[in-house]
């Protein structure tokens, strides 16, 4: 009986090497099952090309966080300048009046625009700076001793001369015309000279030149005040104020020093009377007060009886 074995097909890697027998090529072919299986695993898509291909909802359907908190990333720590806002906010006011003159002495033209930037200075905001000056020169007096020596007069000399070189400065600047209001004129004149009569009374007399040369300028700015004052309404502001006798007072205190200012409040309102208002009415009992008012009303000697005949 005779059998057929069949011969198993090789793989090439079954083969000899090629090298030693190339007169004996094979060739193989797949089976046809093979390359049917293989053709459909090439068509059916996998698992990830399903998932890649498959349809993605639009932006709109897609659920986004209500808050995306997002930190930028902070930069390092480094040093830096103030502002210019925060730098002046540490500067005091002797700070801040060191930088501002030496800005205007570098550009002169910078002066011109802080004084009329700048907002016009008060009565009381120089009176403040004047008192400052003031109890400069008191806490420079020695303890003890004789205030009025030479001694002291050397040790206050510089803050007395501060003081008076302040009070040059402001006075013209609360006199007419640059303050055209009488009242704020003699408000600031009223309270100056309560600075010089404090001065103390040097025992030298070049020493008392200082007290005695500030009586007299302003006893010219009382003068050019009340001239000025004349001319409105006949002065009738400086009247009712009761500037006569404050005029009075500070003459008296200040030993006569004052006499030029009195003899134009006399002169210039003599048609008030020359005499303090208290004087004036005292002999006829009329309160001072009620005829001021009657004079701004203008009914005043209304109720006098009117003389008739020859004067």
């Amino acid at each position: 009986m005779s059998s057929i074995i069949a011969t198993p097909a090789l793989f090439p890697h079954q083969h000899q090497d090629p090298r030693l027998s190339p007169s004996h090529p094979m060739s193989y072919s797949l089976p046809t099952s093979a390359g049917r299986k293989r053709k459909a695993e090439d068509e059916e898509p996998s698992a990830d090309d399903r998932m890649s291909t498959s349809p993605s909802p639009s932006l709109n359907q897609r659920a986004l966080p209500a808050h995306r908190n997002t930190k930028r990333p902070r930069a390092g720590a480094t040093g830096r300048p103030l502002s210019l806002p925060r730098l002046l906010e540490t500067l005091d006011a002797d700070s801040l009046r060191n930088v501002l003159q030496t800005i205007c002495q570098r550009h002169p033209g910078l002066g011109t625009e802080i004084e009329q930037t700048a907002p016009r200075p008060s009565v009381a905001s120089a009176l403040t700076v004047l008192k400052q000056y003031e109890s400069a020169l008191q806490a420079t007096f020695p303890f003890g001793g004789n205030q009025s020596s030479d001694y002291a007069y050397n040790r206050v000399k510089p803050a007395l001369v501060h003081l008076l070189d302040a009070l040059a400065d402001f006075t013209p600047h609360f006199l007419p015309p640059n303050e055209p209001q009488a009242s704020q004129s003699l408000s600031f004149l009223d309270s100056t000279i309560d600075i010089i009569h404090h001065l103390p009374e040097w025992s030298t007399f070049q020493h008392r030149l200082h007290k005695q040369n500030a009586y007299e300028e302003i006893s010219k700015a009382w003068t050019l005040v009340i001239q000025e004052a004349a001319k409105r309404a006949g002065g009738i502001h400086v009247q009712y104020g009761g500037w006569d006798q404050k005029l009075a007072k500070h003459n008296q205190q200040s030993g006569g020093k004052l006499q030029e200012a009195v003899n134009a409040m006399s002169n210039h309102l003599g048609w008030m009377g020359s005499q303090p208002s208290t004087q004036q009415h005292a002999g006829r009992g009329i309160d001072p007060s009620s005829v001021r008012q009657e004079l701004l009303s203008g009914t005043y000697g209304s109720n006098l009886p009117v003389r008739v005949g020859p004067w």
